[in-house]
């Protein structure tokens, strides 16, 4: 199943990626939100190959996935491979320069099933199409506004400097 969604930002281009690549940033975040997260021995802590090992609880068990970046290009894109006992799939977030205050951020989310029970769990998204493209759509614009949010706060501090 493939999802996409794509929104602008009032922010520069390379703000943008650097908020997006900020994995520190990410990783406490989610851990407030009460999802366990491990990083590798080997991974590296940014760029191509960072490795997360994540156990989050979802509908009444808790998951396991592990997220890798596959692909970084500065100012330009960031790619993840999710791999998970029954899924796996990939993340792109692409973004493009509409000037030099303005970036369009394009999210893919393209996730495939390993088990028949990922399977069915899918095919009844894929009835729902609509609605879990709202709820997307959603949780990107979310996305789109807090880094829009930490942008004024940045530039209003080095204004006050």
């Amino acid at each position: 199943m493939k999802l996409t969604s794509k929104t602008d930002l009032e922010a520069p281009i390379g703000f943008v990626y650097a908020t997006l690549a900020d994995f520190p940033t990410w990783e406490r975040e989610v851990v407030r939100r009460g999802v366990e997260i491990e990083r590798p021995a080997d991974s590296p802590h940014t760029g191509k190959g960072a490795t997360w090992r994540v156990r989050a609880p979802y509908r009444g068990k808790v998951r396991k996935v592990q997220i890798q970046v596959t692909d970084a290009v500065q100012d330009d894109k960031l790619v993840f491979g999710i791999d998970a006992p029954s899924i796996e799939g990939t993340s792109m977030l692409e973004l493009i320069s509409l000037s030099p205050r303005r970036t369009r951020l394009r999210l893919t989310l393209d996730v495939r099933p390993k088990t028949l029970a990922a399977r069915l769990f899918i095919n009844t998204l894929r009835l729902a199409k609509r609605r879990v493209d709202t709820r997307f759509d959603k949780r990107v614009a979310q996305l789109a506004a807090r880094i829009e949010e930490m942008y004024q706060r940045s530039r209003s501090q080095t204004e006050k400097a």
